[in-house]
């Protein structure tokens, strides 16, 4: 099995967690219920916030980058 990142797979997890927000979200506005709408709303922000601040490449990644040999075995 092939090794991924960690925030690769922490932003994939998010992606889904929003998918599911906005499920809760149009919910609670179906059926009039306004804590849903609040929960579906609090879950599309935390994620979508954490799918890009994961993916955001950081200075620290490209510095890496420039140290790690162009040949790889």
């Amino acid at each position: 099995m092939i090794r991924t990142e960690p925030r690769i797979a922490v932003a994939a997890i998010s992606v889904f967690v929003a998918l599911a927000g906005v499920s809760t979200a149009l919910r609670g506005l179906i059926f009039d219920e306004p804590g849903l709408v609040r929960c579906g709303t609090v879950a599309i922000v935390v994620s979508v916030t954490l799918f890009v601040v994961t993916l955001n490449p950081s200075p620290l990644q490209e510095w890496c980058k420039r140290l790690t040999p162009r040949w790889h075995p």
